[in-house]
């Protein structure tokens, strides 16, 4: 009843926004006739202000003519604490807001309507707080488990991200808001992240770094881009002519405006002809009053076009482009929604997006859910009451509040059940286990009829220091896949003293297990799961909800098991500060399928309390598309949710191809008993594959397998198609 409410709630406010925005909608027709007509009454010098920052997270306007400054935020979930300029001027300002689950748990859900929801949230707050443009949603493909990002992005595989990416940026933009799709492109490293250049091959770019881009552009709309630091092929990627001018502009035909990442541009004349609209700075020290003028598209731009060294008319396209997205969210005229803040819905939708995207990993011998005759609960380690809002670099929120999942538990528990917490261990970077709070732990778990373990990962809190314990933080990476901290230990002395014992694990990604997988009955993915995660944490531990979330990425069983590591470089190399994507268009479960390399967790896997019967797969070849009939029947005694996911593969192909590919996926909401019927529909691209040698996209005559299942190593249903 709660899910469906949430959905309803926020499709009426959806359906309010669209009748108020239909009314104040207008052609790009007109759009661009009013953004030439305040053009041409500007100077060189008003413009050259509105192509760089003002402030740390503003660039200029033009008073005179109504024009304010642009006003940005980071995301990715939620709108960040104010500071830089406008630091100084929030006392008594609210910005704790909505914390929402981190983007690699929206993935999980594997439910493009979340990721509407989700935009919806965060673009009605950033509304609310002034913003103009949202800088999210983070979409790099997660090349390395070592990634200390990957919490930020969404997944492995491009086409799962181009499904919840374009959800996320509709939602943020039909609040009138431009979303700010990141980082443009092949950014899948922290470390030395200024510096490294990537080089990869054509088909690697257009099959596995470039789709959710695309799908960001032409099927979202998303109005602003954000340029990455690294370099792509030798050449900065903010402006780097191939990827700018060449593939975003004039292939795609993107409309709004690209944005360099906070001190990325590094030369004038490339930023000027390659593309960059808006050079933005980093000014993390609030003393600091930076002269804004004199970034590359400053003072030196204006210099430039007076001595008759750079065109004007380029001035132009970079002031039309940001004049026509701030004219497409009613900048200028203000006549956007007000948008809400920190409302019970949008609390509500963080807690249905946490609940939906925790994955059950393991449940041997049905140890989960927790039943209500259970009278004591060991709760242990830190994670279980340390909350995790504001860390992770700059994609940190001031939460109003956040429950942690020690607080979800004592809230659930039955009445009379005994709760006892226990730390476990400390957080410091390559500190040892701590042998007394080990002892302890496992005392308290010996004196349980259950213990729950939360450990995992963590994001670091000092902003200044993010790096020096955080293991999921920007601007940084794991040092590898280990459990930090000691956890290894804690987990074995725990599951020694009380066999019945389930580990919660935070982070945003794998992490290795193999110490202690064997003898772990239950184990749970909870990510970071935002400020209703410990409701959410509860909620699935004890059976109010049915666990429905699936991995977006491989979970290895070693990091050498990792395609980046087994075939190409991760990081960089530390002479020449070049990355070799050697691994090409085999990321994640396209290695482990098709190199037959065993994964702890594989792509796609979740569990449930349920189960599910996939039958009657038929497959229909039409004239432009391919139609794939199944059914799927609960045939178990609870309701619950399963994510059927469909992958094809070409038997024989002129160049080599995956194993298999992911190419449509649909979640379904069953009673016990009930069954019914999915159709999904492939068009003519899903079976294509970009051919480097011809430099195209190409469909090859021959057999298709349609390979339907429950994740990409769980198949339950097979079919061909002749194309």
């Amino acid at each position: 009843m709660k899910k469906s409410l949430i959905i309803c709630t926020c499709k009426v406010a959806g359906l309010l926004l669209l009748l108020h925005t239909a009314a104040l909608a207008q052609s790009d027709e007109q759009i661009y006739q009013k953004a030439d007509a305040l053009l041409k009454q500007m100077t060189l010098q008003e413009k050259v202000n509105m192509i760089h920052g003002s402030s740390s997270f503003t660039s200029g306007g033009v008073p005179r003519l109504g024009i304010p400054e642009w006003v940005m935020s980071d995301g990715p979930h939620g709108v960040r604490v104010e500071h830089g300029r406008t630091y100084k001027d929030s006392v008594g300002v609210n910005d704790a807001g909505t914390y929402l689950p981190t983007g690699v748990c929206l993935a999980a859900t594997w439910n493009p309507k979340l990721g509407y929801a989700f935009g919806s949230v965060l673009g009605s707050e950033a509304a609310y707080r002034g913003k103009d443009v949202i800088l999210g949603p983070g979409i790099n493909i997660i090349r390395s488990p070592l990634n200390g990002r990957n919490f930020e992005y969404q997944s492995e595989d491009p086409y799962l991200i181009s499904q919840m990416a374009v959800g996320y940026i509709k939602g943020v933009q039909d609040q009138g808001v431009a979303a700010c799709v990141k980082h443009y492109a092949a950014n899948n490293i922290e470390t030395n992240r200024n510096n490294i250049n990537v080089e990869l091959s054509e088909r690697a770019l257009r099959e596995i770094y470039l789709p959710g881009f695309k799908a960001a552009v032409q099927q979202g709309n998303v109005y602003t881009l954000m340029g990455s630091y690294n370099k792509v092929r030798g050449e900065w990627a903010t402006h780097n002519n191939y990827l700018i001018n060449q593939i975003l502009k004039k292939e795609w035909k993107f409309k709004g405006a690209v944005i360099s990442d906070w001190g990325a541009v590094h030369n004038t004349q490339q930023a000027l002809w390659n593309g960059t609209d808006v050079e933005m700075g980093t000014d993390l020290s609030l003393g600091e009053k930076p002269d804004y003028r004199k970034y590359f598209m400053g003072d030196t731009v204006l210099a430039l076009v007076k001595n008759g060294k750079a065109p004007e008319y380029l001035i132009d396209d970079k002031v039309r482009r940001i004049l026509y997205v701030m004219l497409k969210t009613h900048v200028i005229d203000k006549q956007r929604s007000r948008g809400a803040y920190n409302t019970k819905a949008h609390q509500q939708t963080a807690r249905q997006i946490a609940e939906e995207g925790i994955v059950l990993l393991k449940n041997q011998g049905n140890i989960l859910p927790l039943s209500s005759s259970i009278k004591s609960i060991a709760v242990v380690g830190l994670n279980a009451n340390r909350p995790q809002a504001f860390g992770g670099g700059s994609s940190q929120v001031k939460a109003l509040y956040e429950i942690t999942a020690l607080e979800g538990l004592k809230k659930l528990a039955a009445k009379g059940t005994k709760i006892t917490y226990a730390k476990g261990y400390n957080i410091k970077r390559g500190a040892k286990a701590d042998e007394s709070l080990i002892k302890q732990a496992a005392n308290a778990a010996a004196k349980a009829d259950v213990a729950v373990i939360v450990g995992g990962s963590t994001h670091g809190y000092d902003y200044s220091k993010w790096s020096d314990n955080a293991y999921d933080a920007e601007d940084t990476d794991k040092p590898d896949l280990k459990m930090p901290f000691g956890q290894d230990e804690l987990i074995k002395a725990v599951l020694k003293a009380n066999p019945k014992t389930v580990v919660v694990l935070l982070g945003g990604g794998p992490i290795e297990m193999n110490q202690w997988i064997n003898s772990t009955p239950a184990v749970l993915q909870a990510w970071y799961p935002g400020m209703e995660g410990g409701n959410a944490i509860a909620s699935v531990l004890y059976g109010k909800v049915n666990p429905s979330g699936k991995l977006p990425m491989t979970f290895p069983k070693y990091l050498s098991d990792a395609p980046d590591h087994k075939l190409g470089q991760f990081p960089a190399d530390k002479d020449s500060n070049n990355v070799c994507y050697f691994d090409d268009i085999y990321v994640g479960y396209r290695y482990y399928d098709t190199y037959k390399v065993e994964p702890q967790f594989s792509f796609g896997h979740g569990l449930s309390y349920t189960q599910f019967a996939y039958s009657n797969l038929e497959v229909q070849k039409g004239v432009s598309n391919t139609t794939v009939i199944f059914t799927i029947a609960n045939t178990g005694k609870i309701a619950g949710a399963e994510t059927a996911q469909l992958y094809i593969h070409q038997q024989k192909s002129l160049l080599p191809r995956p194993k298999k590919e992911l190419k449509a996926f649909e979640k379904v909401y069953l009673k016990p008993g009930e069954k019914k019927q999915i159709t999904l529909t492939l068009s003519a691209d899903a079976f294509q594959y970009f051919n480097d040698v011809t430099n195209s996209w190409i469909t090859e005559p021959g057999q298709f397998d349609i390979i339907i299942g429950s994740s990409s190593r769980d198949i339950k249903l097979k079919g061909t198609v002749s194309l």
